[in-house]
């Protein structure tokens, strides 16, 4: 099969923070209900210039599901230890060589098209790994801030070089600024998007590092490129108006609700 741009959706049941996450149920504005990895495989499929779009699980239920909805899926190692680890092995089950692999991870329905392509278009210009980044409005700064009060594991957070390359990725809300932001101030703190966008090398690389401490203590896959001095280029993105949340924890279901509801997303 040719395949020169793919994505991969990332999906496995037995997440530490929510367990069964994938398949819990989404109710859009007028109260369809669809699972949050069909939400976000629709989301992919949105993305103009893709060649394919494959859910990598290790999990029979996500796979029947995502089969159920007319989704193309991969089984994968259940040793895996992140989507990265899990996109990896999935290209190599796939025996294909795409020059630029997308992992849209399954958390993320409300991943707009456009994210996707600018990260495409930095990986054709020669990155080995991009994401995206947004800037914090004041009201989802206060969110990020209402997590860590309350004590839950929410949006990541990502600090940059001056030319865009990131520095560091943490559940923290960094930099840590000490105030909150009025309805019109610009925020000095980005939200961490959860895509990547890779060269296969990249891949490969990643996978014969192997674990890396700040990975395992953050939790954040991508920290094991910046441990080993690998670069990740951040894109700065555009949300247009639109709202942008993932699915970290079960909190989070009436949050994206509310954005299906507000935005007319069915």
């Amino acid at each position: 099969m040719a395949a020169d741009k793919i994505i991969l959706i990332p999906a496995r049941y037995a997440s530490s923070r929510y367990p069964g996450k994938p398949l819990v149920a989404l109710r859009g504005a007028r109260g369809k209900s669809q699972t949050l990895i069909e939400r976000s495989w629709r989301a992919a499929c949105a993305v103009a210039g893709v060649d394919a779009v494959y859910v990598a699980t290790d999990d029979s239920r996500i796979a029947d599901t995502a089969a159920g909805f007319g989704a193309a899926v991969v089984m994968t190692d259940s040793a895996c230890a992140n989507g990265t680890e899990r996109c990896a092995d999935a290209l190599a089950r796939l025996g294909i060589a795409p020059r630029v692999v997308v992992n849209l991870q399954g958390d993320a329905p409300l991943t707009p098209a456009w994210f996707v392509t600018a990260l495409i278009a930095a990986i054709e210009r020669g990155a080995q790994m991009a994401t995206p980044v947004l800037r914090l409005t004041p009201q989802t700064h206060a969110l990020f801030m209402q997590d860590r009060l309350a004590g839950r594991v929410g949006g990541t957070t990502a600090v940059m070089a001056a030319d865009g390359t990131a520095l560091y990725f943490s559940k923290e809300v960094l930099p840590h600024t000490g105030r909150s932001y009025g309805a019109h101030e610009v925020v000095p703190a980005f939200h961490h998007v959860g895509v990547y966008a890779y060269a296969p090398t990249a891949l490969a690389r990643y996978m014969a590092l192997g674990p890396c401490d700040l990975e395992m203590l953050e939790g954040l896959e991508q920290l094991r490129f910046l441990y080993h001095g690998l670069p990740v280029t951040c894109i700065e993105v555009d949300a247009r108006g639109r709202e942008f949340w993932e699915v970290n924890t079960p909190a989070d279901v009436a949050r994206i609700e509310a954005i299906l509801a507000r935005e007319g997303i069915e």
